[in-house]
Parts: structure tokens; C-alpha cells; sequence
């Protein structure tokens, strides 16, 4: 029979096992893990975005065979070297040059109308969640966004990123595919304008010349600073991004 793991009892005098009694979580119970800075971080970041920013979501179902293809010729008999993530940073990257109006962020001083596609992408970390950003990726190849990914993704978990290859970015791109998540909407991290979140791959039943059909769809959710970018604006850069999705054997 396995033997269970002691558990930690606060002494009587522990202010901080006071304060959770009072949530209701009763001593001996529990184990504390303190906040380490990253989390202090990002949830104090998180809270006042989600409290002090008008906010919206935007949903659209998009045909995902396209990028599975696109991946596929990109690695003949390796599917590891360009990901269907990657496809997606540089579609957004193309759509933020065709609806210019979205690559902008809100500052007490004004609007800032980046002249760049500065894409930060989300990583699981330790403790958190950082965004590196991949900078210019309009100017990038589908291949070279995967090799700067990879490196920005393996340092960020390993705490070796600098502090100007995560702070600030246009945009945020957020994939939780990979877990069979099927849809959801994230909170922004400003100076952000907007947010891409991207739902699994899955097939599903839709109409195919007038008939049911099974395609492979993907759900995707931009949720947008409404200090900056409104609904119609929002909804063209969807348009702009589906249509680089169905395209994407062309993608740079």
C-alpha cells in the first residue's frame, strides 16, 4: 500500500492560515505554494486587463485543411519542422498588413499605430504563462517564424529570454489545440489591441454544396481593446485572416 504524503499543518499563529479559514479552507487541508514573481506578475497584469479594459469576442469557424496541407508540403515526411502554429503566426502577421487598423495599441497618449507586425505568441512556463514576440513577422518566411519560436519557446521555459523579446508586441496569438480544447476567449495583455485565441482541429458536419459533409474546422476567438479597434474593423481582420488560412499553401 502506497504511503500518503505528510501534510503541512500551519502553526495556530499563521496570519496567512487565518485569512483561508475565512475562505472556508480549513487547516490541515492544504499545502501553500508561495507566489513566485512570474505569477505575482502576470495576475496582477491579468486582473487589471480584465477589470479596465472594454473588451469583446469575436467567433469564427475556419476550414482547417488548407494548413494541414500547407504543413504537410512545407515538411515532406517531417511534420516537425513547420507547425500549423506557425502557419497561424504568419497568417496573422499578413492580416495585421491588410487591416492595418487592428495592429495598434491603447496609451493615455494616444493611439499607436505599430508599424510592424510584432506577434507575441503564448507560452506555458513554469509558474505562468510569458509572451515572446516574434518582432517584423510580416517580413518572415513560415519556416523562419518556426525556427525563432522554438528558440524564444525553449528559452522562455528555461528563463533565458531577455526583457525587450517579451515586453510590449502588437498582437497575441494563444493555441490550446494541442490539449483538444475546441474553443475559448482569452484576456488581453496590453499594450496588445487584440488577441487570437485558436481551438483544436476537429471534423465536423457542414454543409458541402448544399448537403452535410464532414470538414476538419478550427474555432478561432479575437478578443479585441474596444478603446482601439471596434466591431466591424475586428470582423474585416477575421475576414482578411480566413482568407490567408484558406490560402495558406501561398503563405510566405
Amino acid at each position: 500500500m502506497a504511503t500518503q504524503a505528510p501534510i503541512s499543518i500551519p502553526p495556530q499563529d499563521d496570519p496567512k492560515a487565518e485569512a483561508l479559514e475565512l475562505l472556508g479552507i480549513a487547516r490541515g487541508r492544504y499545502d501553500l505554494a508561495p507566489l513566485d514573481g512570474v505569477r505575482r506578475v502576470v495576475a496582477k497584469r491579468l486582473t487589471e486587463a480584465a477589470r479596465d479594459i472594454p473588451h469583446f469576442p469575436l467567433v469564427a469557424h475556419i476550414a482547417a485543411q488548407p494548413l494541414i496541407d500547407a504543413r504537410a508540403a512545407y515538411n515532406p515526411g517531417d511534420a516537425g519542422k513547420v507547425s500549423v502554429n506557425d502557419l497561424l503566426i504568419a497568417a496573422v502577421a499578413q492580416a495585421l498588413v491588410a487591416v492595418p487598423d487592428v495592429n495598434a495599441s491603447f496609451t493615455e497618449h494616444g493611439i499607436v499605430r505599430h508599424h510592424h507586425a510584432d506577434v507575441a505568441v503564448a507560452v506555458a512556463i513554469p509558474g505562468g504563462l510569458i509572451t515572446p514576440i516574434v518582432r517584423d513577422a510580416e517580413t518572415k518566411a513560415a519556416r523562419e517564424i518556426a525556427l525563432e519560436v522554438r528558440d524564444l519557446a525553449d528559452r522562455a521555459r528555461r528563463k533565458r529570454l531577455k526583457p525587450d523579446e517579451y515586453n510590449g508586441g502588437s498582437f497575441c496569438i494563444s493555441n490550446l489545440g494541442m490539449y483538444g480544447v475546441s474553443s475559448f476567449g482569452s484576456i488581453l495583455n496590453p499594450p496588445h489591441g487584440a488577441i487570437l485565441s485558436v481551438g483544436a482541429v476537429e471534423d465536423r458536419v457542414v454543409p458541402v454544396d448544399g448537403a452535410p459533409g464532414v470538414a476538419r474546422m478550427m474555432t478561432v476567438t479575437l478578443t479585441c481593446d474596444h478603446r482601439v479597434i471596434d466591431g466591424a474593423t475586428g470582423a474585416r481582420w477575421l475576414q482578411a485572416f480566413a482568407a490567408l488560412v484558406a490560402d495558406a499553401g501561398n503563405l510566405k
